[in-house]
């Protein structure tokens, strides 16, 4: 997969860019974001890549940033959020003020970007409140990255614990769930444990 671009600006469209690399033209959708922070035509670039692959097509998306790069990630892992929906709402604000927009539940503000209704805003607020948090509040895309991580592995351990409890798998899932949702992604394994089995009683 490609993962950057290093080349000379070709062209430059609305919506697209196009990047000669060795003689060798790659074109790659861009949020109206990074298409302003781009250098004048004919300069030299160097963009992040992520490449999406379907059936019917091989498209790039570039980026200016890490930052974008990394919510546009976030942004593409929400059902029925495809990445040109994920463009447009880079397009309407920056990363960090998008990240704010959907750390704060502003579904409002967030319906007013192009193709974002309320369902769709809904679910981003719903799916990334807690994971955008940091980048709203300026942490890197990699401590953000390494943050998910280590939330990972405290829901796989707390998950773990309840089965080992004698708690079925779905049931185990559901109620660390709830556990997590009402204490808080930071809270310490041992009381979202208490907290799942207190839910679970009750």
């Amino acid at each position: 997969m490609i993962a950057a671009l290093r080349g000379i600006l070709e062209e430059r469209g609305s919506t697209e860019v196009i990047v000669d690399v060795n003689g060798v033209g790659y074109r790659a959708f861009m949020s109206q974001q990074s298409l302003e922070a781009l250098p004048p035509m004919g300069e030299p670039v160097k963009l992040r890549v992520r490449t999406v692959v379907r059936e019917d097509a091989f498209e790039l998306y570039a980026f200016t940033t890490e930052a974008e790069e990394e919510l546009f990630l976030l942004l593409t892992s929400v059902s029925h959020v495809g990445p040109k929906l994920a463009l447009s709402a880079l397009s309407g604000m920056a990363p960090a003020e998008l990240a704010h927009a959907i750390s704060k539940g502003e579904v409002a503000r967030l319906t007013k970007l192009n193709g974002v209704g309320k369902k769709t805003a809904e679910r981003l607020v719903l799916e990334l409140k807690e994971k955008v948090a940091p980048l709203a509040k300026g942490a890197s895309p990699a401590s953000v990255r390494a943050q998910g991580i280590a939330r990972a592995k405290e829901q796989s351990d707390l998950v773990g614990a309840l089965l080992n409890l004698g708690y079925k798998g779905a049931q185990a899932e559901a109620v660390a769930a709830r556990a997590t949702e009402k204490l808080g992604a930071d809270a310490k394994l041992e009381e979202l444990i208490r907290e799942a089995l207190r839910a679970a009683r009750g």
